[in-house]
């Protein structure tokens, strides 16, 4: 009997040996790339000013991390921990603020009037109600997408004419910009040659990063808190974006915020962190490529305002691919 059952286990490893007994759904590592646990994380943002906590919008781990994350350091500093996202734009502050004051406004209203991304339920739901019953403070910290199609389509004299700083919803004019930052240069090298973006796509970009560190730095200098935030990775992986943005408002007062960084990235192997993923973040945390995804598509694609009656002849005969160009998807809703 235990012949065949050892011929039986070895028959197995032939027949599955690409298959380990163990899947783990996601591996943490340091930046440069030794390994770490969950528990080191929550540590490290415990004594942070500001955490960053770059996401994949369509993984459910992360989500689930990002949760987890929350959880560990309201027990660790109660209600000195302040909660925001670029999921929420910064004109939705007054619902978000009736909603998890539990003031006002109903679940239901609330979930029809603000400006929610396709995923809110399964994904960014679990965090508000964790602030809301434990009442703590939800920030609003993205650029309203309006007024980044404005700079997408026409850069940042575009909001000369909104007069934009008087509204309160984005960072004050000008934002620092740097062209030549890897994050922004990238984007240009992406799109170069593409109708109506380049530079203008990266000074969007710029935006909604500025505008994020400006509402960060207002909701955590001012007071003893501790402020976790959410982002799409690209926004503050390698310190660049959003971290590089409140590191020039931070030299121009006398604040010095300690600030971590988490990234998720995918690998097809989960042992051991690629080298080109070293170095993203404080701690990376590695999930399977092959990771269930929560939607199929991007909410939080940049989408141009609708063009006026000068602007649509330019736009429609520029927006024409040239022969051998890759025409770039455009979603005109701007809402």
């Amino acid at each position: 009997m235990k012949k065949t059952l050892l011929i039986g286990l070895l028959l197995a490893g032939f027949i599955f040996p690409g298959f380990s007994s163990d899947k783990p759904a996601y591996k943490v590592f340091t930046t440069k790339g030794k390994s770490a646990d969950f528990s080191d994380i929550v540590k490290s943002a415990s004594s942070s000013d500001m955490i960053f906590f770059g996401e994949l919008h369509d993984n459910s781990i992360c989500h689930w991390l990002e949760l987890q994350l929350a959880k560990g350091l309201l027990q660790v500093k109660g209600k000195s921990l302040v909660i925001g996202a670029e999921m929420f734009e910064t004109d939705n502050q007054l619902l978000l603020n009736e909603y998890v004051t539990r003031q006002i406004i109903r679940k239901k209203d609330f979930d029809a009037e603000a400006k929610l991304w396709p995923n809110y339920k399964t994904d960014y739901s679990p965090l508000v109600e964790l602030a809301r019953e434990n009442k703590l403070r939800f920030v609003a910290t993205s650029i309203p997408r309006r007024f980044a199609a404005i700079v997408n389509l026409k850069g940042f004299d575009g909001l000369t004419n909104i007069l934009a700083n008087e509204r309160g919803l984005m960072a004050p004019q000008p934002i620092p910009f740097d062209s030549t930052l890897g994050c922004y240069k990238n984007i240009m090298e992406a799109v170069k040659g593409a109708p109506h973006m380049g530079a203008n796509l990266a000074k969007a970009q710029a935006m909604k990063d500025a505008t994020m560190a400006w509402f960060l730095i207002k909701n955590t200098l001012m007071d003893s808190t501790i402020f976790l935030h959410f982002n799409g990775a690209y926004h503050s992986e390698n310190y660049e974006g959003v971290v590089w943005m409140v590191q020039q408002y931070v030299l121009r007062g006398n604040t010095s915020p300690k600030i971590m960084t988490i990234t998720c990235v995918e690998q097809d192997e989960l042992n051991d962190l690629e080298k080109s993923n070293k170095g993203k973040a404080d701690f990376i945390i590695v999930i399977p490529s092959d990771m269930t995804k929560t939607y199929a598509t991007d909410p939080a694609f940049m989408a141009p305002p609708k063009p006026s009656a000068d602007d649509k002849k330019e736009k429609e005969t520029s927006l024409k691919p040239k022969a051998g160009q890759q025409q770039v998807a455009v979603d005109d809703d701007d809402d």
